[in-house]
């Protein structure tokens, strides 16, 4: 019987490594397949864009674990699907999360191409997720779950993905936790064992995030607002959103706050509100307050930046989330809400964020999460993920 084959996203990193390792024992044809995403390095943190190295590392442990090794390069594609929606969220005010949109459009799909291209029956990543396969109805479903290691599960950066894309994917590490694949790594002598794990954007690595945006987004001065705690601003009555609430009500509460300078006092400047993002401290620059300052609020037309003292402060949390309805994704089309209905379920709106409680309510224009605790820094443009126990089961954009 031949072998079935795996193209596997060598990135040149331990889990990847690790992850082609654990197909070839399982009796896989494998492949590496190495890709490169990007190469401008402005706004990069010097030699913090270092694909070069990571290629040679794949190279090495391609040729360590005796499997082809190609290349390809896809940073066209990456700038036009990934990059470019980056700019544009970021110029609307909203802050976009962009390795989502990477497995989405380029890992699951791109590349996925690329690794039919050479035969492959599979992709594989180095992803810390699971996934299993039910009949239901008699029809296949793909179910995507959290990896084992909690610590490290992934499962919120393919959120987006279909079931097609699904169908498709292998996770080979997802039931291993991380210490053990280091230990795995480092029993092959592999080159990646003792390599620390890449962070800030796929691909791109670690950015400051305003010098990279200025590529093509402009700087420009504005001013920075602070606001009391004790505002009027953050008088919500969140208990309506537990009591049957109507669509006008649930669309009222998931509003972000609106600002205006009259409710607060002028603090400092900003080199430009497309830069900043909620909850973000770093980078204003404005001291002299008993507590570090927070962003609560951005106005992009006028160029405004709110901020509040304090990490609890009330401007950073909002217990009620909107999702359009055309910003919404099911990863099982089978447990799509119908309009008017009302599931409990658990959320996550940010990676490694711990499952939250909190009700969904599908409306003709949306879905509305009302969480049972209020959640700190709910911004625009990031996802929410929904998940049953430990099967993640849809996800939408935030409004």
């Amino acid at each position: 019987m031949q072998k079935k084959k795996v193209v596997i996203g060598l990135s040149g990193g331990v889990d990847s490594s690790v992850a082609a390792y654990v197909l070839k024992e399982q009796g896989y044809e494998v492949i590496g397949l190495f890709m490169k995403n990007w190469h401008d390095t402005t706004g990069v943190l010097e030699a913090d864009c270092p694909w070069l190295d990571d290629k040679f590392d794949a190279m090495a442990v391609a040729k360590k674990l005796d499997i082809p090794f190609h290349f390809v390069d896809l940073s066209e594609q990456y700038r036009a699907r990934v990059v470019d929606y980056m700019f544009s969220e970021y110029e609307k005010g909203r802050t976009p999360n962009p390795d989502v949109l990477c497995n989405r459009e380029i890992k699951f799909d791109v590349f996925l191409d690329k690794a039919f291209e050479l035969g492959a029956d599979y992709v594989a990543t180095g992803h810390y997720c699971r996934k299993e396969t039910i009949i239901k109805d008699g029809k296949e479903y793909h179910r995507l779950l959290a990896g084992s290691d909690s610590n490290k599960d992934q499962s919120y950066f393919l959120c987006q993905l279909s079931q097609e894309q699904l169908s498709k994917a292998l996770f080979p590490v997802g039931d291993i936790v991380k210490p053990e694949v280091r230990r795995i790594a480092n029993e092959l002598n592999l080159i990646t064992a003792h390599k620390k794990d890449s962070q800030g954007i796929c691909f791109v690595g670690k950015v400051d995030l305003p010098v990279f945006l200025q590529q093509k987004l402009e700087s420009k001065k504005g001013k920075v607002f602070v606001i009391d705690k004790h505002s009027e601003l953050f008088v919500r009555d969140w208990q309506k959103a537990f009591d049957d609430p109507t669509d006008e009500m649930l669309e009222e509460l998931s509003q972000p706050y609106i600002y205006h300078p009259k409710y607060g006092k002028k603090v400092g400047e900003h080199g430009g509100a497309h830069f900043y993002t909620i909850g973000q401290r770093k980078g204003l620059n404005i001291g002299g307050f008993a507590e570090p300052l927070f962003i609560i609020g951005t106005n992009i037309p006028y160029n405004q930046i709110y901020v509040g003292m304090g990490k609890q402060h009330p401007g950073l949390f909002r217990q009620v989330l909107k999702v359009n309805a055309d910003e919404l994704h099911w990863v099982r089309p089978d447990l799509a809400m119908e309009e008017g209905e009302s599931r409990r379920l658990k959320i996550r709106i940010r990676y490694r964020q711990p499952l939250q409680d909190g009700v969904i309510h599908s409306r003709k224009d949306g879905m509305y999460v009302v969480f049972d605790e209020p959640q700190r820094g709910i911004t625009a443009g990031q996802f929410a993920a929904w998940y049953v126990d430990d099967e993640l089961i849809g996800s939408g954009v935030i409004s």
